[in-house]
This record gives structure tokens, C-alpha cells and sequence, in this order.
């Protein structure tokens, strides 16, 4: 069964995010870039799945820039066969990925496609559902737990009330919560092994996808800094100041 993992090249969770100048957007000149975590962790559990013998191949795939290759070694480097590149420069919002995953998707014909549940630079979590509604393929989103066997997978996953246990038949999109799994350490050997490892360009094109964008960022502001806090003498001020001036209750 191949497996096919979509991964997501952003800025660094460890880096003070900061806005441009002139508001149009994040700045990332300059800036560590690395593999969404959530994305890590669906690697890892592509991984697994092959260490089990249940997967016989994993495909890590990533849209975007052509530095985007430094990620796919990566995924490479934690145990993905190969990787496939869809190089562009245009901005790619989520139902376009979702198109370029689903061409893919067709070419490749995986038994199973795991994406991290969002990323961490627009948290849409929008892809892994757009792919499974252009696929026409049952979904489950937020995984905490993933077993295949007999052609299904059997994903628990956390809501309000507790743990939910779906079943679903294969080929099925599920995207990955925190939880599923702790991604390994990637060891100086493996990084050198990924560098020979197949790693495929591809451009939109090619695939035959329009990625232009469908919607426009108008501007983009820092959250508005917060003001200090102050101390009230008894309960009866703190209610006044709440209904009078913070206008809450």
C-alpha cells in the first residue's frame, strides 16, 4: 500500500512572528523555515505504518517555492521513499493545494493520504477536507490513533465528550493531531541517505491545475498590544468596572 503524505514548508514555531511594513503580508526574509509540525508528526506515522509492513511506500509531496526541497529532504530523512515537488511561486491558498494533491492523488493512486490536521502559518485546516470532497473519499479529521488492517483504517480521534472510533474503507484522507504520535529525531546518517533519494519537480501545469488565487489579503495587522492590568479594593468596583467600563456583564 502506498501511502501519500502532504507536507508543508513555514515559518519556524520557535520565531517571533513579525508583519511587514507596509501590512501586506508575514515577513520572511531572513526567517528559519521548517516543516509544520502537524505535517511531521503524518510523516512519522507513515513511517509506522511501513515499520508495521502494513505501507510498502511513502510519498512525501509539498507545493510551493523551490525551497520547499529542503523540507521533502527532511520528510526523506525520517523515512519518506521519495518525494514530489509542485514548484510555483504563486500564493497557494487551500482549495488549490487540494487540486494539485487530488491530480496527484489520481497519479499515484495511494491507499491511504495523511496531511497534518492544519498549518501553522494560516491554521485554515481546510486542505485535508477539500481533498477528501474532490476525491469523493471518506475522511477522518484530528487523528489521535490510526490502525490499518483488512483494507480499512480504524482512526480514534478527540472530541468534546471523550475519544471517537471511526472506521473507514481505503483509499481514505486523515489528517493528524498532536497527540497521534512524537516524531523521531532525525539522525545525521538519514539526512545523508535522504539526499539520494528520488525527489521529483512537477509544476502546476503539468497537472493540469489552475492555483491562482481565489481570495484576497487586504491587510494584515500585529493583535493590538495589551494594556496593564490593575488592582480593584473589593468585589463591588470590579463589578462596576466590568459592567461600566469593560462592558461585559
Amino acid at each position: 500500500m502506498k501511502v501519500l503524505v502532504a507536507v508543508k514548508r513555514v515559518v519556524d514555531y520557535n520565531v517571533k512572528v513579525r508583519v511587514k511594513t507596509d501590512n501586506t503580508g508575514v515577513d520572511t526574509a531572513n526567517v528559519k523555515m521548517s516543516m509544520n509540525p502537524f505535517d511531521e508528526i503524518a510523516i512519522e506515522e507513515a513511517v509506522r505504518l511501513k515499520e508495521k509492513g502494513v505501507a510498502t511506500e511513502i510519498i512525501a509531496v509539498s507545493c510551493g517555492v523551490t525551497q520547499c526541497q529542503e523540507t521533502l529532504r527532511t520528510a526523506m530523512a525520517i523515512g519518506a521513499d521519495r518525494a514530489i515537488l509542485v514548484e510555483t511561486a504563486e500564493e497557494l491558498q487551500p482549495l488549490a493545494v487540494a487540486k494539485l494533491l487530488k491530480a496527484l492523488l489520481d497519479k499515484e493512486q495511494p491507499g491511504l493520504i495523511i496531511l497534518g490536521k492544519q498549518a501553522i502559518d494560516d491554521d485554515c485546516n481546510q486542505t485535508g477536507q477539500m481533498l477528501a470532497a474532490l476525491a469523493d473519499l471518506p475522511q477522518v479529521a484530528f487523528a489521535s490513533k490510526i490502525d490499518v488492517a483488512d483494507g480499512k483504517a480504524t482512526v480514534s480521534r478527540e472530541i468534546d465528550g471523550g475519544l471517537e472510533t471511526l472506521s473507514v474503507s481505503l483509499p481514505a484522507v486523515v489528517t493528524a493531531d498532536l497527540r497521534l504520535n512524537e516524531p523521531r529525531y532525525v539522525t545525521l546518517p538519514n539526512i545523508m541517505k535522504a539526499k539520494k533519494k528520488p525527489l521529483d519537480t512537477l509544476k502546476p501545469e503539468d497537472l493540469g491545475v489552475d492555483v491562482s488565487p481565489r481570495i484576497k489579503t487586504l491587510k494584515v495587522n500585529e493583535p493590538p498590544k495589551r494594556s496593564a492590568g490593575i488592582k480593584v479594593p473589593d468585589v463591588a468596583t470590579l463589578v462596576a468596572k466590568l459592567k461600566t467600563e469593560a462592558k461585559v456583564i
